[in-house]
């Protein structure tokens, strides 16, 4: 899930408050040469610079702002299986053995971010317990259903179906008919895994810049890479700027549709009051289109975000707007302070799979991008597919997701999130009935 400002600052985040490392990212400055430059940095391009310098590949990482400035550093922290949604819808094109491949992927995908925790000993407050909230008896049939088939798929971890009446056992209120909890899910502070996997792929040898935003790229046998100060010589380049990437490829942008979500977090609860509301820790996320989702953090507050924007403008007052959806899930929460407000951008395609592939025009250059609010895990699994991908790896699962076609929203810039609202504002109608 995620969030992200379009300020050129960070917006006040919790994350940003209680960052544990520090890093020194200059500007690009100068001509320098690489295997393979990556644009973003975000948890996409970190970890697949992190897969390739392990492969001995020498890496240019360029972000626009800092480490993190966008989604991947302001998302709320949640952990969970799959990629994607429906897909079954993809069965015409990768067949029906693509489709559980790609469900098997999904699953694989938090197993990675497990594996990066401990591999390079990152703290970033990983915590296990997931909860699906049933918002009508109907979903707890379709998590029935969805259990039987993670458990078809071989999925090990402890699953379980909770009924409306002991609902209390893993969230503090009357909003909900039920649940179904994940132990193989989680949450995690997403802003110290990042800055945690970036200070590891310095370790490596990637060389990261900050406040280096690329101007231009020329194409072919080589790549240049542009910024204000300097210049990327490269024989590959990875383009991992999701909703941020702009006109720097325009057949990529018109493929992802930038959404806001938002986020706040309480003052500390205290121990006793926050184990009343979540007691046993867990991330937990409603089936509404646009759909709520909190936890609590690691100093006892509650991390509560949602909503979903497509008019390209944030609200004046984030906590205002996010307050009432809040006391509408915890009404014992109204005299509660709300120290953090943040929002930010998620990137969405019209399919909802995570695109990953490479452009037909241009085979030097690859891409990761669109993971419509869960991409703590799917930029994970993106990452270690680019990794074999750009190294001359042979990739099933590279070659299963660029199979996949994907459509350009109609409407051009200005229009599609208008045409999009409106998708959206029919799919809330229709869940009233």
């Amino acid at each position: 899930m995620l969030a992200h400002s379009p300020q050129n600052t960070p917006a006040p985040s919790w994350y940003r408050a209680t960052t544990n490392i520090d890093l020194s990212c200059p500007p690009l400055a100068g001509a320098v040469d690489a295997d393979v430059c990556i644009v973003g940095g975000g948890y996409t391009g970190v970890n697949t610079a992190i897969e390739l310098a392990e492969r001995g590949l020498s890496v240019v990482l360029l972000e626009a702002s800092q480490i993190g400035w966008g989604a991947s550093g302001r998302n709320g922290g949640q952990l969970i299986r799959g990629v994607g949604h429906g897909l079954e819808q993809f069965s015409n094109v990768i067949g029906e053995q693509g489709v559980r491949d790609l469900k098997l992927m999904g699953l694989e995908a938090v197993q990675l971010v497990r594996q990066r925790v401990e591999q390079y000993a990152i703290d970033c407050n990983l915590v296990w317990g997931y909860c699906d909230l049933a918002n009508k008896p109907r979903h707890l049939e379709d998590f029935r259903a969805d259990m039987e088939e993670l458990r078809a798929l071989g999925y090990q971890a402890e699953m379980r179906i909770i009924p409306a009446e002991d609902i209390g056992e893993v969230v503090n209120s009357d909003f909900y008919v039920g649940g179904m909890t994940d132990m193989g899910s989680g949450h995690l502070h997403p802003l110290n895994l990042l800055l945690g996997e970036a200070a590891a792929a310095q370790r490596l040898g990637v060389r990261l810049h900050e406040q280096s935003r690329v101007t231009r790229i020329e194409h072919g046998a080589k790549v240049k890479v542009h910024t204000a100060g300097g210049t990327v010589t490269a024989g590959q380049l990875v383009l991992a700027g999701n909703a941020y990437l702009g006109d720097l490829q325009p057949q990529l942008s018109g493929k992802v549709l930038p959404a806001g979500s938002y986020v706040i977090a309480t003052e500390p609860l205290g121990e006793e009051l926050a184990r009343s509301l979540i007691p046993q820790n867990m991330a937990l996320c409603d089936q509404r289109v646009a759909l709520d989702y909190y936890r609590l953090s690691a100093d006892n507050r509650l991390i509560f975000g949602g909503a979903c924007h497509y008019s390209g403008r944030d609200p004046k007052d984030i906590a205002a707007y996010m307050r009432p959806k809040m006391l509408r899930v915890f009404p014992h929460l109204a005299n509660v302070k709300i120290d953090y407000q943040w929002g930010g951008m998620i990137g969405i395609g019209a399919n909802r799979l995570p695109q990953v592939g490479k452009l037909a025009d241009h085979p030097n250059v690859f891409y990761a991008q669109a993971y419509a609010g869960h991409g703590i895990n799917a930029t994970h699994l993106a990452a270690k597919l680019l990794g074999e991908a750009v190294s001359g790896q042979a990739s099933y699962g590279f070659e299963l997701f660029d199979r996949v076609p994907h459509m350009t929203f109609p409407g051009g810039k200005h229009l599609r999130a208008p045409l999009l609202a409106l998708g959206m504002a029919w799919e809330q109608m229709k869940e009233a009935f």
